[in-house]
């Protein structure tokens, strides 16, 4: 079907047949929700349940990095100790060939500026193992909540997968079904419809009269009003919440 031959045959639909439709939309599409509504709050629990678990992961990533930056630095301390200790052990054996009491105390100096550098290094040493020490039960806390929300997640999937195979069979007879009725209606008012059904908290945009009040909000609708709703002559909303009203009958 070609793009012109569908809007004759949208303009050649008459007024009464797109108020039928418009039901039979509302109808369809309700029962969408219903289906929606059973799977719940699922399909959000497992996207949090999945965002928690990919934070975690970076927190863990993030954590073993500076656990292992700490134990790059205990290990540099390490070496400058090392290293210290050789300069000690050169400067002391240097001592034993001086000349005078001005080498010795200058090589003295050399040997105790290194002996406060191990005590510092030392110092860093035990802050840096404190620590790191620290990362690695901040690690081993987040692990053990990862793998408790991968449980939690694997149950919820499940669960998801379950629900979803028992009716999206359904749901897509059904999302084909609006798709037709959509096509014997004109955009403009399918737009409309739409757009009031994503207002409304219960997601009827097309209600009947009930009690001579709107089928949506209940507010009352004048006898001359309610008389043009019976003839289906034309698109009626709701002067207060917008709604299309139809004839109760077609909803009967």
């Amino acid at each position: 079907m070609t793009k012109a031959t569908s809007n004759v045959e949208v303009s050649e639909v008459s007024i009464e047949e797109k108020l039928i439709a418009l039901h039979n939309l509302q109808a369809v599409d309700s029962q969408i929700d219903r289906i929606r509504t059973l799977r719940g709050e699922l399909p959000l629990e497992v996207q949090d349940l999945e965002d928690e678990i990919q934070g975690l992961e970076t927190r863990i990533d993030k954590f073993v990095k500076e656990s292992k930056e700490f134990e790059k630095n205990v290990s540099v301390k390490k070496g400058e100790i090392k290293q210290s200790e050789i300069q000690i052990k050169k400067y002391t054996g240097q001592q034993k060939n001086v000349r005078n009491n001005r080498e010795y105390d200058a090589l003295t100096k050399e040997i105790e500026f290194q002996q406060l550098e191990i005590q510092l290094s030392e110092k860093r040493i035990k802050e840096f193992t404190v620590q790191m020490n620290g990362k690695k039960d901040e690690i081993a806390k987040a692990r053990l909540v990862f793998e408790d929300r991968k449980k939690d997640l694997e149950l919820k999937v499940a669960e998801l997968k379950e629900i979803t195979e028992e009716t999206q069979k359904e749901e897509n007879i059904l999302i084909k079904k609006s798709t037709e009725l959509e096509k014997i209606i004109d955009p403009r008012l399918i737009a409309a419809y739409k757009r009031i059904r994503e207002n409304a908290r219960n997601g009827l945009a097309v209600v009947g009269v009930e009690r001579d009040a709107c089928g949506g909000c209940f507010n009352k609708i004048p006898p001359q009003r309610q008389l043009e709703i019976k003839t289906r002559k034309k698109i009626i909303v709701c002067e207060y919440c917008g709604r299309i009203i139809i004839d109760p009958e077609i909803v009967k």
